[in-house]
């Protein structure tokens, strides 16, 4: 039986991937201050793509900035490219530009867990005016989806759906709404110190990604010309810092009646020969580089293998059947090592894995479609041993 790989996990320290229990283990973002990277940051590139800090991205094609104090001049901090400023916290820190242009950038990233339905949540994050913005806005928010967010536009992010009315396929494109955003009357205006954007929200059940950015146009974000600002960049530029998600009402008991409920996670029960899809595990195109995206979902299997020691597991690479076999073959054997290389690196006993690819030859869905041939496009592992 083959099933989305989704459980209830302890916070691991990517530093030593040891199990601790700390004020953190709660926050459901991972890396929520950005300390966490794959490399430091050399420079500022309009039209490049933010890939240095573990478990963030940029979901669209605005370029996004990460800011180290291992960083080139143009990415240092406090001094940087695009302003002057220190991290809230430790020595990393995000910028984006939620401008009064159409132009926007965002930053994303995959939660520890889905939310669950009915239980109320509380996400803050902090930022920071840079003093070279020419304006100020208000309406900066957090956006939770179920699904993640990937588009080339780089603009305002929109909701773009298809529907089929009398037989006629029509695109309809629509506002997201965030379901917590800074007060429209608070402009946020600040380029010295950090403010605080907070506020509660009741889940739908099932969001699983967080963007964050301006989901609204200029003439809705309330923009703002504060004086002291040096009007060198061409729109309102914010860093961002310490993100923290915390449920509220999880793991509550209930009066229902006579009788106390206690809301507690489903757990997962594994068998031998089980077959199990690693959703999101992305790699640069037609090569077997891991993307940053893949970070929590790969920390997902790492804390399914460090609670289960006896547990062993083949990993196994997939491809759609365009190209020619051979290369297919080679292609997922690479993505399955790249899997496995990462779990070694992470402590995991090598004897306990096993990688191999397959090519074209196990589709689970009609190569004739797009959206089947991204499902055969995947990474799994078959538990060989509880």
């Amino acid at each position: 039986m083959k099933h989305k790989f989704l459980f209830f996990f302890l916070f691991v320290l990517p530093c030593s991937f040891v199990f601790c229990q700390t004020d953190e283990d709660s926050n459901l973002i991972y890396n929520y201050s950005f300390e966490e990277h794959i490399a430091c940051p050399k420079r500022i590139d309009p039209y490049g793509y933010m890939n240095e800090p573990l478990g963030w991205w940029q979901p669209t094609s605005g370029s996004a900035d990460y800011y180290n104090n291992c960083g080139g001049k143009q990415c240092h901090v406090p001094k940087n490219k695009l302003g002057i400023q220190m991290p809230r916290t430790g020595g990393s820190m995000v910028g984006i530009y939620c401008s009064l242009t159409d132009y926007r950038e965002y930053i994303e990233t995959e939660l520890k867990e889905k939310l669950l339905k009915g239980e109320t949540y509380h996400l803050s994050f902090w930022v920071s005016l840079s003093e070279y913005s020419p304006e100020a806005v208000a309406t900066i928010g957090g956006l939770f989806t179920t699904k993640m967010i990937s588009d080339t536009t780089r603009q305002m992010i929109t909701n773009n759906t298809t529907k089929i009315v009398n037989n006629v396929k029509q695109n309809i494109s629509s506002f997201y709404k965030p379901q917590v955003v800074n007060p429209f009357a608070r402009v946020l205006v600040d380029t010295t110190d950090w403010m605080k954007i907070e506020g509660d929200f009741i889940a739908q059940g099932g969001e699983k990604f967080l963007t964050i950015g301006n989901f609204y146009p200029a003439e809705q974000s309330n923009v703002n010309y504060p004086k002291g600002l040096r009007n060198i960049l061409p729109g309102a530029y914010y860093y961002v810092d310490d993100v923290e998600l915390y449920c509220l009402t999880c793991g509550k008991t209930k009066q229902e009646g006579d009788i106390q409920i206690t809301r507690t996670q489903d757990t997962v029960t594994y068998s031998v020969g089980e077959v199990i899809i690693l959703e999101n595990i992305f790699f640069e195109f037609d090569k077997s580089i891991l993307l940053p995206q893949s970070y929590v979902e790969l920390h997902n299997l790492i804390n399914l293998l460090e609670r289960k020691p006896n547990m062993k597991i083949e990993i196994s690479g997939h491809t759609d059947n365009k190209g020619k076999d051979k290369y297919n073959m080679e292609l997922s054997l690479n993505r399955a090592k790249a899997v496995y290389d990462y779990l070694l690196l992470a402590g995991i006993d090598k004897k306990r894995l096993k990688y191999k690819g397959y090519g074209a030859t196990k589709p689970i869905a009609d190569n004739k479609t797009d959206e089947g041939r991204s499902k055969n496009r995947r990474v799994e592992f078959k538990i060989l041993n509880l």
